[in-house]
């Protein structure tokens, strides 16, 4: 998809379209989590500091992320995927690697089947994506990048070579800055320029695990199939204050708000985990975890707060500057597996919470809340991020 997040909020905006629109956190060290093609036009980019966006862009509509809205638009999404082929593998919210090898008899060859996707998808949701065509994984995800926006590239087999001969080494996989610098005093700057340096050189430069992977790509070679969707192993979430926190009502607050938000999509994603992690990054950016494996899966938030708050009662911080907290659950099986109560268990929180399920479902997320977290104004929030991993 092409500036997905920015591209839902336009097309529920329609006042928006032809402005410089981010989404992301809006605080002081709130990043950029999308960027329209008009921001990046004048030179923002994903994961960039907002406050550094702003500079750059003074009359960008700053907008905070909706994950919901773009889970349900990603799931549509989805659907479209699996209507061409059962073999799809998701990437992320807004991409996936689809293997359309046996989709070609009842939908024609494989640009056809791009072009029908990108016409359902703008037609059914009214968002722009970009396609790319190739005979392996690594080939189609590069050609994709190289569609946008709003695109098709077909690459075929027979013009892989030279395709990748004059493109950057930043093209390929696991080439990051430092790695293109080494390459470059070699006078490695193309991936034709890699495909004659000798491999004993190569190796000396970049090991020997980056150097087979490095030149496998630089043939265009990948050997990995598209995998079906796989049950997530774990779900997490967590804040990055605007300023370090050392107040700990304000820690456990913001614990408390995380656990209702990873509750809750364990509960819609009918699984409960055994394993509860605390996740604390400290005012000079050391980073500490702590974890509980419980004898039974939970899925409720007041359950997960509990024992959260146990490991960061264990840590005794004594007024410690936090600057980000997180909490995620993991060693997840189905909902149903959830802990049989016994006669002297009281599941009243287990009740309450999927009553508000139903409420939210209804009237939407802020129609049900803890008392204790109405005092949105004294927790300085900055960006925060969910994951499924």
């Amino acid at each position: 998809m092409d500036a997905f997040y920015a591209s839902v909020e336009v097309r529920e905006r329609p006042e928006l379209a032809g402005l410089p629109v981010l989404v992301g956190g809006t605080g002081g060290r709130g990043v950029v989590a999308a960027a329209s093609y008009e921001a990046r036009a004048r030179g923002i980019s994903s994961a960039m500091p907002m406050a550094r966006a702003l500079r750059l862009c003074p009359d960008a509509v700053v907008l905070s992320p909706r994950f919901e809205l773009y889970g349900e638009v990603s799931a549509q999404i989805r659907a479209i995927f699996d209507s061409v082929t059962p073999l799809v593998e998701p990437l992320s919210l807004d991409e996936a690697f689809l293997d359309v090898r046996g989709s070609v008899r009842l939908f024609g060859p494989p640009e056809r089947i791009a072009a029908d996707i990108r016409a359902r998808i703008r037609d059914e949701l009214g968002l722009p994506a970009s396609v790319g065509i190739a005979p392996n994984k690594f080939l189609a995800k590069l050609c994709s990048q190289k569609a946008k926006p709003d695109g098709v590239v077909h690459l075929r087999a027979a013009d892989v070579d030279a395709y990748l001969a004059p493109l950057g080494v930043r093209d390929l996989w696991g080439v990051g800055e430092k790695t293109a610098e080494r390459l470059a005093r070699f006078g490695v700057r193309t991936v034709g320029d890699l495909r004659q340096l000798p491999a004993d050189t190569l190796r000396r430069l970049v090991g020997e695990a980056m150097a087979t992977q490095l030149t496998a790509l630089g043939r265009g070679e990948d050997g990995r199939t598209v995998v079906p969707h796989q049950a997530a192993k774990g779900m997490s979430a967590e804040e990055t204050f605007d300023a370090d926190v050392d107040d700990p009502q304000v820690l456990r607050r913001e614990l408390l708000r995380l656990s209702e938000r990873v509750a809750r999509r364990l509960r819609r994603s009918h699984a409960s985990g055994r394993t509860i992690t605390l996740k604390l990054r400290y005012a000079n950016f050391q980073t500490v975890t702590r974890s509980v494996t419980l004898d039974y899966p939970i899925d409720d938030a007041t359950q997960l707060y509990r024992h959260a708050g146990e490991l960061l009662d264990g840590l005794r911080l004594q007024r410690v500057r936090v600057r980000l907290i997180g909490v995620g659950v993991s060693k997840l099986g189905p909902g149903d597996a959830a802990r049989q109560l016994s006669l002297t268990d009281d599941d009243r929180w287990q009740q309450i919470e999927r009553a508000a399920d139903a409420a939210r479902d209804r009237f939407g997320e802020l129609a049900v809340t803890r008392g204790t977290l109405l005092a949105d104004d004294e927790v300085p929030r900055g960006g925060s991020d969910d994951h499924d991993h």
